[in-house]
């Protein structure tokens, strides 16, 4: 019976609030309140960048949250000092990316956890921001930082209607909706392409972003592969090389979703973009009311 009722209760639930949002339908042009979180000061400009510079074009407010302040991800500096680098790096990508936010809470990288504490900040920054679109990355990954802060924003998706939970700060009055980045994981499940953003029109912007993390993209990152040498020491040459560098084909799962979203022969010629899946938990809109949230031209 316990079943039963909490079904029809979440039913009804649902149905009241997928109602209330329909009243602002896409016609209107609600402007959109987005929190997108990552565990680095650059995860969250790698994964959502090109639609968070769409979005904000749009006027809707796109705010990026780090979990942990990237205190050790460099091979000669760490600590203070390389936490206090990769902040001001994270507010020129910002910048450049036109976002109006991107706070950087102080948990140790490579330390994270999902413990209480982490989620209560979690869970304050979305009530905060009073989110209505929430992504993260899935909780499966080669980083542990990556994979617990999927698993903080999943633990976080219910908790923030809650009003006894976190009582210093105000309950959303609605479930936001959670979407997750991409990624090319096949266990448990492969990432699946709910929406698809083309972002051909503001990839060299996105790059310009990214060109503001210097001690990620240009030092870190290639010298956990060996090729430091091959990062040029021009500034203009330097940015093309991660230009061409951070390009990625599309998947054939991401080209058939464009597809849907475009057609067939605007999709053909898209090169770069960035897709999203639903989370079950949360706010689970229908496709067509969530691709209408976002540039898909």
């Amino acid at each position: 019976m316990h079943k039963i009722v909490r079904n029809t209760l979440r039913g009804a639930l649902l149905a009241a609030v997928t109602l209330g949002v329909a009243t602002l339908a896409p016609a209107q042009s609600p402007k959109l309140r987005i929190i997108a979180i990552g565990a680095h000061p650059d995860d969250c400009d790698e994964q959502f960048g090109g639609a968070a510079i769409k979005l904000a074009r749009a006027g809707h407010r796109v705010k990026f949250l780090s979990v942990t302040n990237g205190d050790a991800g460099h091979q000669t500096i760490g600590g203070a000092a390389l936490a206090k680098r990769r902040f001001l790096e994270a507010q020129e990508s910002a910048r450049r990316l036109g976002i109006a936010e991107y706070q950087v809470l102080d948990n140790h990288d490579g330390e994270l956890l999902p413990t209480l504490e982490v989620r209560r900040q979690i869970i304050r920054a979305i009530r905060e921001w009073k989110a209505d679109i929430v992504l993260a990355p899935r909780p499966n990954d080669y980083h542990p930082d990556h994979r617990y802060t999927g698993v903080l924003v999943q633990d976080a998706a219910h908790l923030v209607i809650v009003p006894n939970v976190v009582t210093d700060t105000p309950a959303l009055e609605n479930n936001p909706i959670f979407l997750y980045y991409e990624d090319d994981f096949q266990k448990p499940a492969p990432f699946r392409p709910d929406v698809v953003v083309p972002i051909d029109d503001v990839y060299g912007q996105k790059v310009h972003a990214l060109d503001a993390h210097v001690s990620q993209f240009y030092e870190w990152l290639p010298w956990t592969v060996h090729k430091l040498d091959s990062v040029p020491k021009d500034d203009k040459a330097r940015e093309a090389w991660l230009a061409k560098g951070f390009h990625e084909d599309l998947t054939a799962a991401a080209r058939k979703t464009l597809q849907e979203e475009i057609g067939n022969d605007a999709a053909a010629k898209i090169v770069d973009a960035e897709s999203f899946e639903l989370c079950e938990y949360g706010r689970r809109p229908t496709l067509t009311e969530l691709r209408a949230m976002f540039p898909l031209n």
